[in-house]
């Protein structure tokens, strides 16, 4: 019979390896390759990677992130600095207005400043404490007189001593009183000898005190000190120095206003692209920071130019004072800002900048909201 008509299902039965199936294997004697298996009867599996500790991945990419975010707000400040430097060089004129308005104010008083410097030098040169003058009783002999100076020359808190005898003091006053001829009459000297003491001390309450010991000196029949024209100096440097704090403070609130209406006029010019920004989700720490650098490079830029014009003009004086100063046989010379001085203007220009932008966009940003 022909085998055309049956079918021949090959994939029917499972065979082996030699073409055989598991039962004709059986039936033959061969034993079945069966999968190996654990010693506790399981399949053998691929073995796996150790499991990580919990949470290392979690701080990894918390770390990766942290990292991401800070470059990115530094390089966003880095981009905003520039592009507000940018901005502010691009108009020249009115930006060297708004310096030099912030120089003016800023100048003023640090001028004011070194002229009370230079004035309290000046003043040191002079006879900074007041001399005092100690008449010695008529009965003490010119040895006793020399000794009770040389006593106080070795004091710490005298600068020096001067002895007059009582017949140089009696030809001075011949000299500058115009009696010269009346004295001739007199029968004899009236003036006593006289010790003329200039302290170490500067302070007038130091000097008073030193008057008072040299007063109960028993060679000593009277101490004078001419305090009030110390007095009086130490009350005009006071209050010299009192203004110039006041103006000072006022003028640094000017630089705070001309700064903050500058700011706010860029706000204007800005706001329809304030607008689109916070539209796509930009928050006010991101549009405050370009105006915030503004602020900070007019600030800057006013700092500056005031130290320029205070070194200016103090080279514009120097010639005539120098040429006062030696009429009156000194080498008084000009002082101007020393480093720590410079650095401190400069940066107080800096920061009242920054501050008065910090004001203005803190005031008018709010008001800019997308509708």
């Amino acid at each position: 019979m022909s085998q055309v008509g049956k079918p021949h299902n090959r994939g029917a039965s499972p065979r082996g390896a030699s073409g055989a199936t598991p039962l004709q294997g059986a039936r033959r004697g061969v034993t079945p390759i069966a999968p190996k298996t654990s010693p506790a009867g399981r399949s053998a599996e691929p073995r796996k990677a150790p499991a990580k500790r919990p949470g290392s991945e979690g701080a990894s990419e918390h770390k990766v992130e942290t990292n991401h975010k800070m470059s990115s707000w530094l390089r966003h400040h880095r981009l905003m600095a520039t592009d507000s430097l940018w901005r502010v060089l691009k108009t020249p004129f009115a930006s060297l207005m708004t310096w030099a308005v912030l120089a003016i104010a800023l100048a003023l008083p640090a001028s004011l400043y070194i002229f009370l410097n230079n004035a309290q030098l000046v003043t040191s040169n002079w006879d900074g404490a007041a001399q005092m003058s100690l008449f010695l009783k008529i009965e003490t002999s010119e040895q006793e007189a020399e000794s009770l100076a040389d006593r106080l020359r070795q004091r710490d808190d005298i600068a020096s001593v001067q002895y007059i005898s009582r017949e140089q003091a009696l030809g001075e006053f011949k000299e500058f009183s115009g009696f010269g001829e009346a004295l001739d009459y007199l029968d004899g000297n009236p003036l006593p000898s006289v010790l003329v003491v200039r302290p170490a001390a500067g302070q007038v309450n130091q000097q008073e005190e030193l008057l008072n010991e040299l007063q109960s000196l028993k060679e000593v029949d009277e101490a004078q000190l001419d305090l009030a024209w110390v007095k009086r100096l130490y009350y005009i440097m006071e209050l010299a120095q009192r203004a110039v704090s006041a103006l000072a403070v006022l003028l640094g609130i000017a630089v705070l206003l001309v700064v903050g209406n500058t700011i706010r006029l860029a706000i204007e010019n800005r706001r329809d692209e304030i607008v689109i920004v916070k539209l796509v989700g930009g928050t006010n720490a991101f549009v405050r920071r370009p105006f915030l650098y503004t602020g900070i490079w007019y600030g800057l830029g006013g700092g500056v130019m005031a130290w320029m014009i205070i070194n200016l003009s103090l080279i514009w004086l120097a010639g005539p004072v120098r040429a006062l100063a030696s009429v009156y046989s000194s080498s008084f010379e000009l002082v101007g800002l020393g480093m720590s001085d410079s650095i401190l203007l400069i940066l107080s220009g800096t920061l009242l900048g920054w501050l008065g932008a910090w004001v203005a966009v803190g005031r008018h940003l709010g008001e800019i909201e997308p509708r």
